[in-house]
């Protein structure tokens, strides 16, 4: 594997924090986005990254708006993240939360028992910050970049991913939340380039899209 100064990044940026404010006639729903690279949207337009075309997406709903909060770098590890949340001081009121991280653990070689000992812990901070109700948070899987320009079809790295899916799936039924697949969506990947950002490693915002339509019927 290649060393962290590569596309991943080594990530000990702070995060970015974009809260939108909605007219005092309109319900806000407040959306707490954790993650990395996938999250942050490296390499599309924010505009085209999924918490906001999540966000976009539910405010369809003219009688709402949605105020979108992320927490998310390129390069994050668990760790990162774990640090990031404490260093952002928000409080435990967000309405739906999303939770994606993992591929850097993978990427840099972290042990596996790493993420096995932080991600439920993780998931216990997004439990927290909603409020104490896990109906609000939901897992998504780690997209496999082996089906990348990047990635070029790398047996290794989709056998990995695999085996991190396994265990934050395994979470998710063992906290009872609710978890979405996408990392189908990310293997076709090399068959259909445009699901593929100009960077020749993160998905594009058509593949956000697919993923979108997915994480908005978890939430009905």
């Amino acid at each position: 594997m290649l060393a962290c100064i590569a596309v991943f990044g080594c990530g000990q940026q702070t995060s970015q924090i974009v809260e939108p404010i909605a007219p005092k006639d309109t319900l806000t729903i407040k959306y707490l986005a954790l993650g990395d690279s996938y999250t942050k949207g490296q390499s599309v337009a924010l505009s085209e990254s999924f918490p906001y075309q999540l966000q976009d997406t539910l405010q369809q709903n003219p009688l709402q708006k949605v105020a979108v909060t992320v927490i998310a770098q390129t390069g994050w590890t668990t760790q990162n993240l774990l640090d990031a949340i404490v260093n952002a001081n928000i409080k435990d009121n967000y309405d739906w939360i999303t939770l994606l991280i993992g591929v850097n653990n993978q990427y840099q070689n972290k042990p596996i028992s790493l993420y096995q000992q932080q991600f439920p812990q993780l998931i216990e901070k997004a439990i927290q910050l909603a409020g104490g109700n896990k109906e609000k948070v939901l897992i998504i899987s780690i997209p496999d970049y082996a089906y990348t320009p990047y990635g070029q079809g790398n047996a290794q790295i989709s056998a990995d991913i695999d085996n991190y899916n396994y265990i934050n799936q395994q979470y998710a039924m063992q906290y009872g939340i609710k978890y979405i697949n996408i990392t189908d969506i990310s293997r076709e990947g090399l068959a259909k380039p445009e699901l593929v950002a100009y960077d020749g490693l993160h998905p594009s915002g058509k593949m956000y899209y697919l993923w979108v339509e997915r994480i908005y019927r978890a939430m009905q």
